[in-house]
């Protein structure tokens, strides 16, 4: 067995009990916090402000939105470099750091008068989000809650943070949404933003410097193995097919969500519906977000994740293609956004899940990093593209697209379910290696 193998056991099982326990648990609650007033101010906050952004700066709120993509694309290009970090060093001083830049970049968007000091705040935005959000909290989890020793309750207990982390900032949207627009109507929007920045900065960056840290399996881990060994196995899994059906499925069910968060009040307005009622079914997205995580985690008790998930993807497939047809009426509409809701969330949980369980977790963030970059991409380009698709086709042929990538996403999970039980991923003979010639 490897130095680093022995070094991982030794230190997982020393760690394995109650103050290292105890530890963990308030590092879950901390990020629970920090991750649902992040995506508050970072993400959700933006749709309040595009209205009276747009009248006070006097442009479009197309030019306006194009900042919003700006952000997430930046996100997505920061994301590998990211996840090397994160593997080195831990997400302390990076989960710090940013969001101290998201403190300060908030700051400044309040104070913008012109389209490209807008854009530059939103680049800013972007790479704040990479480095305090979902990419880096997820990854400290995971690294938490390794333990080769622990079996089946070691997998058990990591699903149960990573769920206990995306349920309680699932609400972000019902929070914020609504707080954001009182803020706005009560002391106009450059000094809401100067409220949801400074309660952001004074919650966010104290309790990442204050709490987060790594256990020590994980610096361990870091300290035997060498950023040649991280880089040799980050390369081996990125040359077999499985790593890359989790890509594109991921990819894929990530660009069909956007494009339905996006675009589904819209469409139920197209069909008929009034605005009150289509925003009401849309809100249930967010419910049923969290409802599809804990359903998730339930079965996957009895079964393996990637099967559960790739159902669970195709569900939302069926409900995509049957809205043109029954989403005309209340019944048929609810009917279709329960089924395609179901699934909203459920791609934040499984993903660091199935990469944890397949490649361990020294080069987790890594690898995580690799397939944030074009799953977070996809969520950005892909309500573009799909509004182009609208103004040239229509609506059904969007849904028929949601429809195809949710359909991708199913056969591509299955396929990886399929792979990884025939052929199981050998750390060790990639490690090896390394550390034999290095010694």
């Amino acid at each position: 067995m490897s130095p680093l193998a022995q070094a991982d056991q030794a230190t997982a099982r020393a760690e394995n009990g109650g103050r290292a326990g105890f530890t963990a648990r308030r590092i879950v609650a901390v990020l629970a916090l920090t991750q649902t007033i992040g995506y508050g101010v970072l993400y959700y906050a933006f749709s309040v402000f595009l209205t009276p952004m747009s009248r006070d700066l006097e442009v479009g709120g197309t030019q306006i939105t194009v900042a919003f993509t700006l952000a997430v694309l930046t996100t997505a290009l920061c994301a590998p470099l990211v996840g090397r970090w994160l593997d080195a060093h831990g997400g302390r001083a990076l989960m710090s750091a940013g969001s101290a830049l998201g403190t300060l970049a908030v700051l400044a968007w309040s104070r913008v008068e012109t389209l490209p000091q807008l854009y530059g705040v939103f680049l800013a935005i972007g790479a704040a989000s990479a480095m305090a959000l979902y990419e880096p909290a997820c990854a400290l989890i995971v690294s938490w809650f390794d333990d080769p020793a622990g079996g089946p309750s070691a997998s058990r207990n990591r699903a149960n943070a990573l769920l206990a982390l995306t349920v309680v900032s699932g609400f972000a949207s019902s929070i914020f949404l609504p707080l954001t627009g009182l803020l706005v109507q009560h002391h106009g929007w450059r000094h809401a933003l100067i409220i949801l920045g400074i309660g952001y900065g004074a919650t966010a960056v104290p309790l990442h410097a204050l709490v987060l840290r790594r256990p020590r399996s994980a610096v361990t881990a870091a300290k035997v193995a060498t950023s040649v060994q991280r880089t040799g196995l980050v390369k081996a899994a990125a040359r077999e097919r499985p790593f890359w059906l989790l890509a594109t499925a991921f990819t894929a069910h990530s660009g069909a969500v956007a494009t339905i968060a996006i675009l589904l009040i819209t469409y139920l307005i197209h069909l008929g519906h009034r605005p009150v009622f289509a925003a009401a079914v849309a809100g249930l997205l967010g419910v049923l977000s969290v409802t599809g995580r804990l359903v998730t985690t339930g079965l996957r008790r009895w079964w393996p994740a990637a099967p559960v998930v790739a159902a669970i993807f195709a569900v939302q497939g069926a409900a995509a293609l049957l809205l043109p047809l029954a989403g005309r009426t209340v019944p048929g509409a609810i009917g279709c956004v329960l089924g395609f809701g179901i699934g909203f969330g459920v791609g934040t949980i499984t993903l660091p899940h199935l990469l944890a369980e397949r490649y361990g977790t020294v080069a987790y963030a890594s690898l995580s990093g690799r397939i944030a970059l074009f799953s977070i991409a996809a969520k950005a380009l892909a309500p573009l593209g799909a509004l182009a698709l609208a103004l040239a086709t229509g609506y059904g042929w969007v849904m028929a697209a949601v429809a195809t990538a949710c359909v991708i996403a199913t056969a591509a999970l299955t396929a990886y379910h399929r792979l990884s039980l025939r052929r199981p991923f050998d750390q060790e003979a990639v490690r090896e290696p390394r550390q034999e010639t290095s010694s």
